[in-house]
């Protein structure tokens, strides 16, 4: 995976934690993909905690969103299982101070792991992230990743676990009952998406990688990612064969890798392009050559740092405002394996400033797509804010130059609106166009009039990209 920029991480200390979830499990069910969010529709915006969850990771939205993985590994001992917890925090998460010519954000991870009212492991970090300029205030890539390993015996237990930004005091807490499995010889690994990865020699010592923990990669900036994985046995070498899957099923990717060994374990990390990957969510199973174990994790493509995390129909939904119809026609009946090339054509066909490394265009719609559900939540009634009137209105052509509102006690005629009410006009100047909306029952459900409907439609359409 390419570079990143990590203000913060910890690899020191012991303790345990597990995940809420699938990840790492003994026994997957073969060619198992994770289930939908029920009750999602493709329209909605969906919470991108609701996707990492998904992937069977651990995850929170507002008011302090964060993302986090728990790995598996062997120690020298049966009676031990050590365990990586990796959390992914976006700068835009923390509240941010001026310190000099920097800026500073602590926050707070809390750990506690209980058997019935035993508490038997507890973590209290304090870190601090610095970052150089304002711009890198707004992050909302994996900029800051936390680590901490622990070592404890196999079994049942519950763990609670907790983010605080310690400026705002806002935080987040997940809890649940976990299950910390017994590494065996003949047994592999949870596998880890990493940034960087050095293989340990010894059980009783600490992996040296830097994973990341929303096991997300991103199309045109990532060509591969980097899965580490151990396994334990005599063997010199060990031949294991892994398989990707899209979120169709499909498998995209069916090839074998070696671990080698390294002192008294077998280790090394596995590369996969992410031309075979595709976009969207996809699960990764190893399986060992002597067919002794396999396990599996999911790994995510997304569209770019500044587009929600979503599937390649959710993002087809939501780019109705900015794409022609038969554009994304001819996107959605893409075969899955050539998704990535075909998102890639767009990219290159669409970007309004290709000298620069982002995407402008779809920088500002997602950004005025996100605002429109915060500003016009009640517009939607049933729907998100966005798919409002006048929430598609300001995804479509932004803040208006002027906007607003009188109080009618006549017909509209002039719209063909017979009801009485409130009326609210926006006006854009550069498309020559002033938009009336109506609120009949005075409960602020605003509707575009029939004639700035056909108004805004004939603006639109000359602004969609073909």
């Amino acid at each position: 995976m390419s570079a990143i920029r990590v203000y913060r991480f910890v690899l020191s200390g012991f303790s345990v934690l597990a995940v809420f979830g699938c990840s790492g499990q003994r026994q997957p069910t073969s060619g198992g993909l994770p289930s939908p969010v029920a009750g999602t529709r493709p329209e909605q915006v969906r919470d991108p905690s609701l996707v990492y969850n998904e992937m069977g990771l651990i995850a929170t939205g507002n008011p302090l969103p964060y993302v986090g993985k728990i790995a598996y590994f062997a120690t020298q001992s049966l009676d031990t299982t050590m365990m990586l917890t990796s959390i992914s925090i976006p700068n835009r998460a923390l509240s941010f101070v001026r310190d000099g010519d920097t800026y500073r954000a602590p926050y707070e991870v809390r750990l506690r792991l209980t058997q019935g009212t035993v508490e038997v492991k507890t973590v209290d970090a304090l870190e601090i992230v610095r970052v150089a300029t304002f711009k890198e205030v707004n992050r909302t890539d994996e900029s800051v990743i936390f680590q901490h390993y622990f070592r404890a015996r196999p079994g049942n237990y519950n763990l609670s676990f907790t983010v605080r930004d310690v400026s705002s005091n806002r935080s987040a807490t997940q809890e649940g009952a976990v299950t910390i499995p017994q590494m065996r010889v003949g047994h592999l690994s949870t596998p880890v998406l990493v940034y960087e990865a050095n293989p340990r020699l010894r059980l009783d010592s600490l992996p040296k990688i830097l994973a990341s923990p929303r096991s997300s990669a991103v199309f045109g900036q990532d060509s591969s990612i980097s899965v580490y994985l151990e396994g334990y046995g005599q063997q010199a070498q060990l031949p294991v064969t892994f398989v990707v899957q899209n979120d169709r099923g499909v498998v995209t990717l069916r090839d074998t890798a070696i671990l080698q060994r390294q002192g008294n374990l077998l280790s090394g990390a596995v590369n996969i392009p992410i031309s075979r990957v595709s976009i969207g969510i996809a699960n990764v199973t190893f399986t060992r050559g002597d067919a002794t174990d396999t396990v599996r994790t999911p790994v995510f493509v997304s569209f770019g740092n500044d587009i929600p995390l979503m599937s390649f129909e959710e993002l087809l939904s939501q780019l109705r405002y900015y794409v022609a119809s038969d554009r994304l026609r001819a996107l959605r009946e893409t075969a899955a394996e050539q998704r990535g090339a075909a998102w890639a054509a767009f990219l290159r066909s669409s970007d309004p400033a290709p000298a620069t490394p982002e995407h402008e265009g779809l920088q500002t719609y997602f950004a005025r797509l996100s605002q429109a559900n915060l500003r016009f939540r009640e517009d939607g009634a049933s729907r998100s804010g966005w798919l409002s009137d006048r929430g598609k209105v300001y995804v479509a052509l932004g803040e208006p130059d002027q906007a607003y509102e009188q109080t009618s006690n006549a017909p509209l005629s002039r719209s063909s609106v017979s009801g009485r009410g409130r009326i609210q006009y926006w006006e854009y100047s550069q498309y020559r166009v002033r938009l009336v909306f109506y609120d009949e029952t005075g409960i602020g459900r605003w509707r575009l009039t029939p004639a700035s409907e056909v108004e805004f439609q004939n603006v639109n359409a000359r602004l969609l990209v073909r």
